[in-house]
């Protein structure tokens, strides 16, 4: 009796979520398309949105307005990212016509090795303190990719962020429910309420927050450039604590680092050639999963249908076997990244798939070798940016330099400790990365800038996306807005395997009906609060010349133009 009761109410929940009685589009689309002409911003918080747009309408082009929306969301969402974390940009370039990318992420410190966590009997690298501490890569990522394709003086780009951190901002609903979250696990860290708990408490909903540190430390970057954070006092002050805190980031790991220009790489979907940067990053795994659904009539089966959402989840644990196994550092390792993304390739997957039942475990194939923050902006040159940017872990590593006013990541828990594995912890070396941007052009123009952040979902997202535009023919808001299922428990490049066929969420918008049918094949149902990732994007419709934008609802965040 209980029990039903419980799936009555689910399933009355799920029709309450499809009241919206709008008069044109789907009706589970929280707004209609943010449409203009001159200029576009699409970020995940609405402040920093009028930053890129006010930047744009001084005369930045859509890098400068990137750079001065990531910066200011460093400060107002410091939940997801910061000046401590790393970078990855995909853009599109007017003049050449071209898509270029940037890996900025950091490396771990030279002077830890895999004897020191044997040695201190570590299984896994820990989640927070000064151990899992890479280089941070975001700042010169700014600066890297400002001196190729940027237009506006650097001091002007980063002001606005160096002034809400000076004067203040109303914290957003959303970013203080995290904030408060992480307060509890990161205030023991030194430096860390000093920066971020005026008064010995977080800043909640409409509070005003002040980071005079952050000002400090921008108004730095901005007049002395990238080496004030590499190679000046910023970097001399991360050392120190970073060693005072028993860690082994050093001057040397910070003022060696650089960042790199990648090609990225795609495959072909219906027409459509969607792209994302090369590992270390995981946006592979998305390029994989299309593969293998492009083999299937998903748009016969059906948005929210059992049958779709089953082949989806059978494909995505088959790319996450190969994500476990292979994604690493190229430069630590060789990557048969042009057989992981072939169409033969996928055929080989697919194969493994059982239409009617739900795998346990799928091996990775067997080839030769030898909480995060996403934004969008396009200008009236038609220069388009796709940029994401992270602390990993939520607030990140809990390291919070004296008085620099933001947190240091956690990435190099993405590292496993198993000797011989393709990603195992060595000096010097990129983690594997969770963090993806994309990008969809058409017949060789550009069509659409859009990510998904969420750690693990983010390959999950972009493939969900792409089919609910190209498949279902959802426009922009709606392909976001749809709901997402997520799975999880599956093999990880950390170390792990899948033997269980793991779990599914789903978002109460899927039906019961499916969820039964789901379950009948086999499938582990579950459902998760806030695990579905945030979105934002940017559609350029070449013959108006009009930009459609869009962000959705699970974040505080805003598409806007002029």
């Amino acid at each position: 009796m209980k029990k039903s009761f419980l799936l009555c109410l689910l399933s009355l929940f799920a029709l309450a979520v499809f009241s919206q009685d709008r008069v044109t589009g789907l009706n589970f689309a929280t707004r209609s398309e943010v449409i203009a002409q001159n200029g576009m911003a699409c970020t995940s918080q609405p402040l920093a949105t009028q930053v890129a747009l006010d930047i744009l309408k001084a005369g930045g082009n859509a890098i400068d307005a990137a750079i001065a929306a990531n910066a200011t969301l460093g400060l107002m969402e410091p939940t997801g990212n910061g000046i401590g974390g790393d970078i990855f940009i995909i853009l599109w370039d007017a003049k050449t016509k071209k898509l270029y990318g940037l890996n900025g992420s950091g490396r771990s410190p030279k002077s830890l090795n895999l004897e020191y966590f044997k040695k201190n009997n570590y299984t896994s690298i820990p989640s927070f303190g000064a151990l899992p501490v890479s280089v941070p890569g975001c700042v010169d990522g700014w600066f890297t990719v400002h001196d190729r394709f940027g237009k506006m003086d650097m001091e002007q780009i980063l002001n606005p962020a160096i002034q809400y951190a000076r004067n203040g901002f109303p914290v957003s609903e959303l970013i203080a429910y995290y904030m408060n979250t992480s307060a509890n696990r990161l205030m023991k860290y030194k430096g860390f309420s000093e920066t971020y708990m005026p008064n010995g408490k977080m800043p909640k909903k409409g509070d005003i927050f002040k980071n005079p540190y952050l000002a400090n430390t921008l108004e730095k970057i901005a007049k002395n450039g990238r080496d004030a954070f590499y190679k000046g006092d910023i970097a001399k002050t991360i050392a120190k604590y970073m060693k005072e805190q028993g860690g082994f980031l050093s001057y040397d790991d910070l003022a060696s680092h650089k960042s790199e220009w990648v090609d990225p790489v795609s495959i072909n979907y219906r027409g459509y050639d969607v792209w994302e940067l090369p590992p270390n990053g995981q946006g592979t795994a998305a390029l994989q999963m299309l593969n293998i659904l492009e083999e299937y009539d998903i748009a016969q089966m059906g948005f929210g249908s059992s049958d779709y959402l089953h082949t989806f989840i059978e494909a995505k644990k088959l790319a996450f076997e190969d994500r476990a196994k292979y994604y690493c550092d190229p430069d630590f390792s060789k990557i048969p990244l042009k057989k992981l993304i072939s169409k033969e390739y996928a055929l080989e997957r697919k194969a493994l798939i059982d239409p009617n039942k739900s795998a346990k475990s799928y091996p990775a194939g067997e080839l030769e070798q030898g909480n995060t923050i996403y934004l969008t902006v396009a200008d009236k040159e038609g220069n388009m940016v796709s940029l994401i940017q992270s602390n990993y872990r939520g607030m990140g590593s809990g390291m919070t330099p004296d008085s620099l006013g933001f947190v240091l990541q956690d990435r190099g828990e993405l590292f496993s400790l198993e000797e011989g594995h393709a990603n195992v912890f060595e000096p010097g070396k990129r983690p594997f990365h969770t963090i993806i941007p994309a990008f969809i052009t058409k017949n060789g123009k550009p069509y659409v800038s859009f990510g998904l952040m969420g750690g693990a979902m983010q390959p999950q997202g972009h493939a969900q996306i792409v089919a609910n535009l190209i498949d279902f023919k959802m426009n922009l808001q709606e392909a976001g807005d749809a709901a997402r299922i997520r799975h999880d428990g599956s093999s990880q490049p950390t170390g792990g395997k899948m033997t269980d066929g793991g779990w599914v969420n789903l978002e109460s918008e899927i039906p019961y009906q499916t969820i039964r049918e789901l379950m009948e094949k086999g499938h582990k149902i579950k459902y998760d609060m806030g695990g579905y990732g945030g979105y934002q994007a940017i559609l350029f419709d070449a013959e108006r010349a009009v930009y459609f934008g869009a962000s959705e609802s699970r974040k505080d965040g805003q598409a806007a133009g002029y």
